[in-house]
Formats: C-alpha cells, sequence, structure tokens
C-alpha cells in the first residue's frame, strides 16, 4: 500500500503544479521578513523570492506536504554560479536555498526533514560537503542549522548591499584516518 497516513509529513520533489502552493508557502513563510527590513528591500526580496518558484535552474525543488497541503519547501543548486550567480565563491557542492516551512506547522520537524532529505541526496550524489546561506535576521533558522551540525564557513561568505550573508557548511563524508605504514 503506498498511502500515507493523515497528519504524516511526506517529502518529495515538486512537480510544476505545486508552484502556487509553493509561492503561498514562501509568502507566508518570509512574510515575517516584511515588518523588520526597509521597504524597497523588501520588495526586492519578496519578487526575487516569488521568481525563484518559475525560474529555470535549480537541481532539485523538494517540499513537505501534510494533509495534501504543501507546508514546506527548499531549492537545491549545486554551484554557487547557478543558486546566487556568484562563480568567485567557488562553491562547487550542493547549496540549499529558500528553505522554508510554514509558520502553522513550525516547531513540528519540517524543516530538520526537509534538510535530512536533502543532505541524503547529496550524499548520493558524492558530495562532500552541503552548504546554504543565511543573515542574523533569521536567528532562528541559523539556530536549527546549528543544532544540525551546520559549521561556519567565512570564506564563503557574500555582501547583499550592507547584509552580511553568512555561509554554513555541514561535511557529509567521514574522514577515516590512513594506516600508518611500517617504517
Amino acid at each position: 500500500m503506498n498511502q500515507y497516513r493523515e497528519n504524516e509529513i511526506r517529502i518529495r520533489d515538486a512537480q510544476d503544479w505545486d508552484q502556487p502552493g509553493i509561492e503561498r508557502l514562501l509568502l507566508d513563510a518570509y512574510g515575517q521578513y516584511e515588518q523588520v527590513m526597509p521597504a524597497d528591500r523588501w520588495a526586492e526580496y519578496r519578487d526575487s523570492i516569488l521568481e525563484s518558484v518559475y525560474r529555470e535552474g535549480p537541481e532539485a525543488r523538494i517540499v513537505a506536504e501534510k494533509d495534501g497541503e504543501i507546508v514546506g519547501s527548499l531549492l537545491l543548486f549545486l554551484t554557487s554560479e547557478a543558486a546566487y550567480g556568484r562563480p568567485e565563491l567557488d562553491i562547487q557542492a550542493p547549496i540549499i536555498r529558500l528553505l522554508a516551512a510554514s509558520p502553522k506547522v513550525r516547531g513540528q520537524g519540517v524543516a530538520t526533514r526537509l534538510i535530512q532529505a536533502t543532505v541524503e541526496r547529496a550524499k548520493r550524489y558524492g558530495a562532500e560537503r552541503i552548504y546554504l546561506h543565511s543573515s542574523d535576521l533569521m536567528a532562528s533558522a541559523i539556530r536549527l542549522y546549528e543544532y544540525l551540525g551546520f559549521e561556519r564557513t567565512p570564506e564563503k561568505e557574500m555582501l547583499n548591499g550592507t547584509t552580511l550573508v553568512k555561509c554554513y557548511s555541514l561535511p557529509l563524508l567521514q574522514k577515516t584516518a590512513e594506516p600508518r605504514t611500517a617504517e
């Protein structure tokens, strides 16, 4: 039986018909920043978020669904050039962008499940690390990333206007000690 239980969170790849639901989710999830950002900066950010729903370029669009409603989403890119148009960051590894969880389900593990599914996918790609960027404005998200083991990666940070966009990364491959050779 391929059914899932009511109230269960289901993680899956987004389909084209999911776009309106993703758009609603992103506006709902990121709308909290409208009150703390300057109006022109918010309008630019909102437009960028909405454009991301329809723009080509991500390796994957992943959603969390509960009772037929999209309650979480993220984009996965494979390079900093694809993710941000910034080849100078020199990230040639998976990058999570625009992680969102509906305010209705915050605290229920939706963001964590999305990240875990994306980490598993990145491991299948053979990636050694997975990256994401955030700013101090998103303090609760940063706490989650650090709780999940992401480490600050300052050499991959950038400025967006006057805002420092901090980079975090998670090592994916366990390094094993090299065996010693007899001398």
